[in-house]
């Protein structure tokens, strides 16, 4: 069942503990996201942000606290909602997980497909407008092998766009990048945050926060807090 957030408000974390398993990693987690907002999610490997973010998309319970995320309270969030919880996240991951087997154009309908799409014109068509968004139009044949790393980031992140997200999750999506294919991720991600979706982004990457400034969040000695991204950059 969703319940109501505040009219820009897309996600709001109140007094939250997020553990990974039996290990507590973050306590007096507080956090409003709104719409549209773009931000980074920092910290040193093991401080939490990939447990966040799996708290965020319900991989991970929440436990203790309140937690809204697209109108859906985490701490109450039945097994048969959290597909439905999944369908308003897009999700980017560093490792790109495309299926090998198949071509671009496939690997997008096979996600519409398991999300309940039946039309071939419509399928067609939202495939083609989700790459003509990333940069890919004319990519749809080609097979993940004979894409570039940036590319098939690109392609992971037009398979995030399928079902039209309120907010798209981003874990490390530069990770395995060289700097200016990383630069044109984020100025790609950037815009994607100016049609309304909200977009968290962890990183360890200093040269795209100094580049493309942004709200940036540091997950420390198990909390969450707000941070110059210039003055705090040195202790990613």
């Amino acid at each position: 069942m969703q319940e109501i957030l505040s009219l820009d408000t897309i996600i709001e974390l109140k007094d939250c503990e997020i553990w990974q398993q039996d290990h507590l990693v973050l306590k007096n987690v507080d956090l409003t996201v709104n719409k549209g907002e773009f931000l980074y999610l920092i910290g040193r490997v093991g401080s939490g942000k990939t447990s966040l973010v799996k708290t965020l998309n319900a991989q991970l319970p929440l436990k203790e606290g309140t937690g809204l995320v697209a109108g859906y309270n985490l701490a109450k969030l039945k097994e048969r909602e959290i597909p439905y919880l999944r369908r308003k996240l897009g999700i980017v991951f560093q490792d790109f997980q495309l299926l090998i087997d198949r071509n671009v154009h496939d690997n997008l309908e096979f996600v519409l497909k398991a999300t309940g799409w039946k039309n071939k014109e419509e399928i067609k068509g939202r495939i083609d407008e989700v790459l003509d968004k990333v940069g890919l139009g004319l990519k749809g044949y080609k097979m993940p092998h004979q894409l570039s790393g940036g590319e098939q980031q690109r392609v992971v992140i037009a398979r995030a766009l399928l079902n039209d997200p309120e907010i798209i999750l981003a874990d490390e999506p530069t990770g395995n990048l060289d700097t200016e294919t990383s630069e044109g991720i984020i100025k790609l991600l950037s815009d994607i945050s100016k049609t309304g979706r909200a977009v968290i982004i962890t990183t360890h990457n200093q040269s795209i926060i100094k580049k493309f400034p942004a709200r940036t969040i540091k997950c420390e000695e198990g909390k969450l807090s707000e941070v110059e991204a210039e003055v705090e950059l040195e202790l990613l």
